[in-house]
């Protein structure tokens, strides 16, 4: 059964409405693909009590609920899906933006062609299906399949660190597709995006007012270059923080915030 999100958005503002916290999805508040526990869902509506509360996923809107529950986009002030490119504020959407409005069919389908004759030629024990996900704001590819079962995700990603297949694969892109000026984000066990410049997840930062916040704090745990929390983790807007699991996320959220 799927995770029960609470399904009302906070009424009350919280202790400190100044102080505002920005938080990944996979690796950081649920186990990659898995979903939100219910002992996290009842902290982050604590922690929601005594700050602001932003959620920002690169999945789009529906695989963010299937992580944290139905109505996500409500309970927060803020719910950014897919880097910030759906927009939601006090639960009511602000803005949709989407890759073919912004690059045009044929540049897309450049792209798709490439990716599909690239793969052909990479040579892994086992491939699936769901190579490229097109979603609204991005392409994500994956060189297994994305629709591979647990235990061949995590076998995948034993081979992909040894080999160097995503990385190898996003520098042959960056050189094929130089002028499009698009970024390319290595995220998850199985897959990276590709997306336009800007596009990561400094995105949302638009959304929150520089004169709102004192501080803007983001939480997510692929912080390292070329890992799609890098850019919002190192921007200058932003104190970043490196977490290892949800669990390490709720222990430094207390401390910071809640003692």
């Amino acid at each position: 059964k799927r995770s029960e999100s609470p399904n009302k958005k906070q009424k009350m503002a919280p202790q400190n409405p100044r102080i505002i916290a920005l938080f990944d999805v996979d690796g950081t508040l649920t186990i990659p693909r898995g979903e939100v526990v219910p002992e996290m869902v009842e902290f982050m509506k604590s922690l929601s009590e005594k700050i602001t509360v932003g959620i920002v996923g690169g999945s789009d809107l529906p695989k963010q609920e299937e992580q944290l529950g139905d109505g996500i986009a409500s309970v927060f002030p803020f719910n950014f899906s897919q880097n910030g490119l759906v927009a939601y504020k006090d639960g009511e959407l602000q803005e949709v933006q989407t890759i073919s409005k912004f690059l045009g069919e044929d540049n897309i389908k450049r792209v798709v062609n490439w990716t599909l004759k690239y793969l052909a030629d990479v040579d892994i024990p086992l491939k699936r299906g769901t190579f490229i996900e097109f979603r609204s704001g991005m392409m994500n590819i994956s060189p297994i399949g994305r629709n591979c079962s647990r235990e061949e995700r995590n076998d995948y990603e034993k081979i992909d660190l040894a080999r160097d297949i995503r990385k190898n694969m996003v520098a042959a892109m960056k050189k094929e597709f130089a002028d499009l000026n698009l970024t390319f984000s290595i995220g998850g066990q199985i897959s990276f995006d590709v997306f336009p410049k800007g596009w990561d997840k400094t995105y949302c930062l638009q959304y929150l007012k520089e004169g709102d916040y004192d501080e803007i704090h983001f939480f997510g745990d692929k912080t390292f270059e070329g890992g799609n929390d890098y850019e919002i983790f190192s921007s200058e807007r932003t104190i970043g923080h490196t977490v290892t699991s949800p669990e390490d996320t709720k222990e430094q959220c207390t401390k910071l915030f809640m003692s």
